[in-house]
This record gives C-alpha cells, structure tokens and sequence, in this order.
C-alpha cells in the first residue's frame, strides 16, 4: 500500500482549506493588526511545512507567543496545531501528538467541530506511523464522527482516509478498508481533489489485489492514473498494472508498465517508487528466467534502498535474489542474500561468520600471488623448487576451498535447522493466538496480552440477542446424549457461521440457549441492522433444517429469538479460565425479548425497532407483560425492505475533467 503517501495526504488534505480568522473585535490597542499578524504567521508557518519544517516551527512559535500575549484563542490553537504539523514533517512525532493535544483542548473549549475534526485526524496519522493502531483508529473515527456531524466533506475525507489506511494493516480488516475507502472516492470527485482521488484508487487497487480480483484492481489502478497523470504518485499505479500483467503471464506489458512507472519515479527523484519500479522490472526478467537482467535490476533497487534505509523493501528484495542467484547456480551470492534476508527478518544472519570466511578465503588467494610472484623472481632450480611448493599451495589452496565450503555448508545446515524451528514456534505462537481469538474478541485479547487485564468498558449502544429452542427438554429426552450433542453442535456452528459474517460477537452458549451482541468491543453504527439480518438467517436456518428433519421422519427443533439494543458492561471474568461477558438491564430485556417471542419469528424490542424501522418490515405485538421488567412494546420483524438504489453512486468509479 502507498501509505507514505497516503499518510502525508491526509495532513496536506487537511491544511488545504484552513482559516486563521476570528470575529472581528474593536481596535483596542492595535489588537486587530496585531491578530492579522499572528494569522500572516500561521499562514506563512503553512507554506514551509514541506520544504523547510523547521522554519515552519519557528513561525508558527511565534504566532503563538503573539496569540497568548494579546489573548487571540483561536490563533493559539492554530498555532499549536501548526507546530505538531512542523515537528511530524520532522519525523518528531510524539512531540507532534503533544502540541496536538493542546491544540484539541482549546478547540474543544471553544466547541469549533471542524478544528476538533482537524487535530483528531492528525493526532490518528501520527499514532498510524507509530504503529499504534489502536489509538489511530480511535482518534480517526472519533474525527470521523464530529466531520459528519459538522457537514464538513473535506474532513470526512480526511477521516475515511486515516480509517481506511489503518484497517489496510491487518488482512483480517482489508474488507473494513475497502468499505472505508470506498465510501472516500465520491467526496475525493465532490470536492474536484484529484491527488486524493489517485492515491486512494490505487491503494483500493492494491488490496484487491492481493485478494486476487485482478479485474477491480486493474480497473482502480487505471482510474488512479488517469486522475494523477505524470504526478509522482502515479508510479505507484503504473507498477500495480505491471503486477497484473504479470500474474497473468503477459510479460512485454508487465514491462513497459514498469518502464513508465520507473521514468516518472526518477524525474521526480522519488527514491522509494524507484526501489520498487526496478523491483518490479526484476521480478518480470525472473518469469522470463532472464536471471542476468533481473539481477542487474534487483541490485540498482537493493543499493537505494540501502541508502534509505527501506528496510522492509530489503527483505523482499534480499529474498528474490537469493533466488535468482540460487538459479544460476552462484550458491555464494545465493547463500550471502538468504543470510541478508534472514537478518533483515528475525536476525538469524551472524555477521561475524561471514568475516572469518571472507578472512580465510583471503589468506589462501593470497598464498597463491605469492606463490606466483616467486616463479617470476628466482634462478630455474629455486624455480622448480618452487614449482613444487606452487603444486602443494595448489592443493592445500583447494583443500583450504573446499574447507572453505564445507564450513558454508554446515553454517547453511545450521541456519536451515534455525528457520525449522523458528517455524515451528511460529506456528505454535500462531496456535495459542488463535486458541485465544477463539475465546475472546480480538481487540481484547491483544489487550490482555500487552497488560496482563483486560479494564472492563461501557458502551452506550449495544445490541444483545438471545436464542433458545422451544421444548428442548421434551426433546432431549428423546434423544441418546451424542446425538443430541451433535444436533445441538451443528445448529451452534451455523450460529457461528452467520453472526461471522455480520460482524457480532458470540457471548457465550447455556444450554440449549445462545447469547451474542453486536457492537462490542469496537462500536458499530450498523450494529443493530446487522443483528436483526443476522436473526433472520438463524432462523431461515432453522426452518430448511427442520424441512431436513421432517422429511427424514425426525422431530423438528423449533426457535425462539429476541433482540433488545441498549447500554451494557463489557469486560473479562475469571483468572484460570477466560470468559468476555456483558452486564447490565439491556442483557435481561433480551432475554425476556426471547422468552416472550414465538417460535421461527424475530421479537424486537420498540428501541430496536425505532433503530432499523427504516430497513425492514416490521408487526406491531402491542404491550406485552415481560417478567420482572413490566409492560414492553414488542415487534415481529417480518422482511428486509429492498433498495434498489446503489449505495455507491455511479460517479465513484468516473473521473470529473470539469
């Protein structure tokens, strides 16, 4: 993904439309000039951000000592947010998240949505470079969330950007970047911002390829050159292009597109597209098994990106050349770029090996010369003497070489036996990660990892489900106990199955009795519409596996389901076996939600309903008395209501020329 890229676009996207100005006031003691000249600063401060960061400091420093001593508010704040934007384009991005920081709090107290937005999503691109995701994405969707409250599009942008670029980590979420990409393009057309428009095509162009629809990926790597155009940026594209034709065997267009993506890399002297323009001239010349060409290329990339410091372009690169050495059969080079590689991943390589080899190989192609020069300096009979010692140097030189390889190749061995294992503990840590993702959500076993508890959380809006089979007792004792098992095993799978794919949490199973929410841990604004899709499936489930049953002459199993949204407690209960469970009166109305439904139908509670009356088709039950809660209004949710309007509007994928 172009995330160095997409990182510095959204703080450029977000200082593109910015104003210093405040309500006019009286002029008291020249207060008005001086409030022009604290806004001259800041504006001054925002044209060096990319050529000269310190000055920018410095400027925006001084419009902040200006702004305090005549009480100007609202140009502090402005101020402190051009420093953080001065000290990040200056790699100091702690400092950076501080002076943002302070900048939020005024713009806060002065209840300014746009400058609240603003900072929120520099502070989120800061915490992304850091690698702290999970900061990222909470400062991102909270700007996200006060952008469209505000209307501001600029700023939605700005934010679906920063969330799409932090799900684009985790191939788990690439489905959640998409979304949030996706949803970016119509406003990038909106406001006429090609750049934005180009870099975010490309990157959605880039996850579908990886997910292998080369199709969607080629048709957005083209709409993000045509909206780039010869800009740097664009070389990016061209070498996702490249990529395709290369996957799929056609390698003279594999070719020109890495050309093309290589001449507009070096005009504008963009190092990093360089790297990876001549990384990908390379990887066409292996499918050709021009193994000198590729070569050639994988080592002008590996020397720049030595220079940068592109470290994870190394890796890659160290790994193709081990390859492509190995197939020509240079197993010192091959070996030399398999040992680069593994320090460059997990620090396998010992450097001070490499050195007693270099040393020894040394002394014996020294032994040689002298060997040589001797013959030219001494009478015939010291030089048949010496013809017999050159004999014997020969030999010992060989014997010394194959040493030389022998030693190597017991290193090589060693290493393999390294990597076997390191393999074997990644896949055993693999293991215990996933045993722990399958008893709690992600977000709090990542936590529970780093600081040793997870601290429960409130959450205002939450959906709870409850299921529970009609008679399960009548039925279970009909049934011998593996078979009941395995009914009950297959029904709680398919559960499984469906609340995956709407983004719910399964709670936990009592019984005959299944108890999900939606929501939790990481909030959802669809939680609600995705539970009741979700209810519906169950029990379209339910229906066509009774249908199985009836016909195989086997008693049916009949459901109840209720739903209920509302405030809950999440956390972690339990110190020898881990459980995530949820608290509170929202928990109880579900329950009786389920007990007071009938079997094969979807009870709702009235604030569930009033939450998603807009998508489906729902009954009015009237007042029903539920135990211990009193009268509640209940529904049946009958269908989803079709749309047949796209949610993506047809000028997502067109580029506006105007």
């Amino acid at each position: 993904m172009n995330k160095e890229t997409l990182g510095l676009l959204v703080l450029i996207m977000v200082f593109t439309i910015t104003t210093y100005s405040q309500t006019p006031v009286a002029p008291v003691s020249g207060k008005v000039a001086d409030t022009a000249s604290v806004n001259s600063l800041l504006q001054q401060s925002k044209e060096r951000f990319a050529d000269d960061p310190e000055k920018a400091v410095i400027l925006a420093t001084q419009a902040k000592e200006l702004a305090e001593k005549i009480d100007f508010v609202r140009g502090k704040a402005n101020a402190l947010k051009n420093i953080g934007v001065g000290s990040y384009f200056l790699g100091k991005l702690p400092a950076a998240i501080v002076y943002w920081n302070e900048s939020l709090h005024i713009f806060e107290n002065l209840k300014d949505d746009i400058g609240v937005s603003n900072v929120l999503n520099n502070i989120a691109a800061a915490y992304s470079d850091l690698g702290d995701n999970e900061k990222a994405l909470e400062y991102s969707l909270r700007s996200l969330t006060i952008a469209e409250k505000s209307g501001d599009k600029l700023r939605i942008l700005s934010a679906l950007n920063t969330v799409g670029s932090i799900y684009y980590d985790k191939k788990a979420t690439w489905d959640k970047a998409l979304d949030y990409l996706l949803k970016a393009l119509p406003l990038c057309e909106e406001l006429n911002d090609k750049e934005a428009l180009g870099v975010i095509s490309e990157n959605i162009g880039e996850i579908y390829f990886y997910q292998n629809d080369l199709v969607k990926s080629k048709k957005f790597y083209e709409i993000s050159v045509k909206a780039l155009g010869d800009l740097p940026n664009s070389s990016f594209a061209y070498n996702g292009i490249g990529k395709i034709y290369l996957k799929q065997g056609d390698f003279k267009e594999a070719l020109n597109y890495h050309n093309k993506a290589l001449e507009i890399a070096q005009k504008s002297d963009s190092k990093h597209h360089v790297v990876r323009s001549f990384q990908g001239i390379a990887n066409v010349y292996i499918e050709e098994n021009d193994y000198s060409n590729a070569l050639n290329y994988y080592n002008k990339a590996s020397t720049i990106a030595e220079e940068i410091k592109a470290t994870p372009d190394l890796k890659d690169l160290y790994q193709e050349m081990a390859v492509a050495y190995f197939k020509i059969s240079d197993y010192k080079n091959a070996y030399k770029y398999r040992s680069l590689y593994a320090e460059v991943k997990d620090t396998l390589y010992n450097i001070e090996t490499d050195k007693k080899l270099g040393k020894l190989q040394f002394e014996f192609d020294l032994q040689k010369k002298e060997g040589q020069i001797s013959l030219l300096t001494k009478d015939k009979a010291l030089q048949d003497a010496n013809l017999r010692r050159e004999k014997l140097v020969r030999n010992a030189f060989a014997a010394g070489l194959g040493l030389v390889f022998l030693i190597a190749l017991l290193i090589f061995r060693n290493y393999r036996e390294k990597v076997k294992t390191n393999k074997i503990l990644d896949q055993q840590k693999d293991e215990i990660e996933n045993l722990l993702l399958n008893i709690l959500p992600a977000e709090v076993a990542k936590e529970l990892q780093v600081n040793g508890h997870a601290t429960p959380r409130n959450f205002e809006s939450v959906s709870v489900m409850f299921t529970d089979f009609k008679s399960f007792t009548v039925i279970a004792d009909n049934m011998s106990p593996q078979d009941l098992v395995a009914e009950l095993n297959s029904c709680f799978i398919a559960f499984d199955n469906i609340i995956g794919k709407y983004n719910l949490e399964k709670i936990k199973t009592i019984g005959d009795a299944y108890m999900c929410a939606g929501g939790i841990p990481v909030p959802d604004k669809r939680h609600a519409y995705n539970m009741v899709k979700a209810s519906l499936e169950i029990q379209e489930y339910i229906m066509q596996n009774n249908k199985r049953k009836v016909e195989a002459g086997l008693e049916s199993w009949d459901l109840r389901l209720g739903v209920h949204v509302g405030p809950i407690v999440a956390g972690v209960v339990g110190k020898r076996k881990y459980a995530y469970d949820i608290w509170g009166s929202t928990v109880n109305i579900a329950s009786r939600m389920e007990s007071n439904g009938e079997p094969g139908r979807v009870n709702i509670s009235a604030t569930t309903y009033e939450l998603v009356k807009d998508e489906f088709e729902c009954s009015y039950r009237g007042k029903i008395y539920a135990k211990n809660v009193g009268e509640v209004d209940m529904y049946f949710v009958e269908s989803e209501i079709t749309v047949s309007v796209d949610k993506l509007p047809e000028n997502a994928f067109s580029i506006n020329n105007g």
